[in-house]
């Protein structure tokens, strides 16, 4: 593993492979009656979110807290950065305090690259989101929900998705998971296709290592999974589609689309939903959704990249059983 996590392209195949199967031993965790391991024990890592969070905060503060680091959560609201700090005046607080990771979520793409180069902060880095740039654990979690569905939880291990076809459907545009989605998943292998309007795509898109398609419903029969993207009307400047109901007409995906996928398809959607628009509750709430499953990978995700940047270089249950025989 790298010292830092910014991208999803940073990653090559074994890193990613070595984030899944770690992933799978800290979900056993999970199952246990006290779910906690002493692995980060006298570590502390902050939560520095200039942008609002719910799912990615949450879940990284239990992955640390369940791997026993000490937690500091920073939010810009009623924080200096309010009254005007600067991004390096914060790190330089934090390197003062002496932590040893910072999880930073910025509205600004490139901010996370930034501050681990910069000289600016001796800590670990995890991109938690960048403007529309990268979400690489969103990327991972996604990536682990997928093994574990189309290849299986015990046989997954030490495997990647090799010839699965993924579809990502949506506001690619401002969409940091897709273009995460789009390189962890060329890395481990899989076939990936884009499926939205021409103006909610980004220019220079035929240079990314997928296929892009403008009719849903051609796609839908030959898809192992598909992820439904929300419409990010926060970071739209201007109408990129006609109405609402146009939109989901054309790319929407509803019961009826959803009875044209293969029997094992999956669907998955990076959360949160607009129920009604990019998908109907009678998909959300089917078995075939993945999105509570995703939010509980997640956890077992961002503790298992927490546990490889800061020190593991042994299976972690392994190492979290000695730690317990030492005491």
């Amino acid at each position: 593993m790298q010292r830092h996590l910014i991208s999803a392209a940073d990653l090559t195949r074994d890193d990613a492979v070595l984030i899944l199967d770690t992933a799978e031993e800290m979900a056993r965790v999970a199952d246990r009656p006290i779910k906690k391991l002493p692995t980060l024990r006298g570590r502390t890592v902050v939560n520095l979110f200039f942008e609002d969070s719910t799912r990615t905060r949450i879940s990284f503060e239990a992955a640390e807290k369940r791997l026993s680091a000490d937690v500091i959560n920073f939010t810009a609201k009623g924080s200096s950065v309010s009254k005007g700090e600067s991004l390096k005046d914060t790190a330089q607080t934090l390197e003062a305090m002496g932590v040893d990771a910072v999880v930073i979520r910025h509205g600004a793409s490139g901010a996370p690259y930034r501050l681990a180069t910069s000289g600016w902060i001796d800590a670990h880095v995890i991109n938690a989101g960048d403007g529309t740039h990268q979400h690489p654990t969103q990327a991972l979690l996604d990536a682990f929900t997928m093994r574990r569905r189309l290849v299986g939880r015990d046989t997954g291990l030490g495997q990647d998705l090799s010839g699965r076809r993924i579809t990502l459907v949506g506001d690619v545009l401002h969409s940091r998971v897709a273009r995460s989605n789009v390189d962890l998943l060329h890395t481990l292998g899989a076939e990936v296709t884009l499926v939205a309007p021409p103006t909610l795509l980004p220019v220079g898109v035929e240079a990314w290592p997928c296929e892009v398609s403008y009719d849903l419903d051609r796609t839908l029969p030959k898809s192992d999974a598909v992820m439904m993207l929300r419409v990010q009307r926060e970071r739209m400047k201007a109408a990129f589609f006609p109405t609402e109901r146009e939109y989901s007409r054309r790319y929407g995906l509803d019961g009826e689309r959803m009875r044209r996928m293969p029997d094992h398809a999956i669907v998955m959607h990076p959360g949160p939903m607009v129920r009604g628009m990019e998908i109907t509750a009678e998909v959300a709430d089917s078995e075939r959704c993945t999105v509570v499953e995703q939010v509980t990978n997640g956890v077992s995700i961002r503790m298992a990249v927490l546990y490889l940047l800061l020190g593991g270089n042994e299976p972690a249950l392994t190492q979290a059983a000695r730690t317990t025989e030492e005491k």
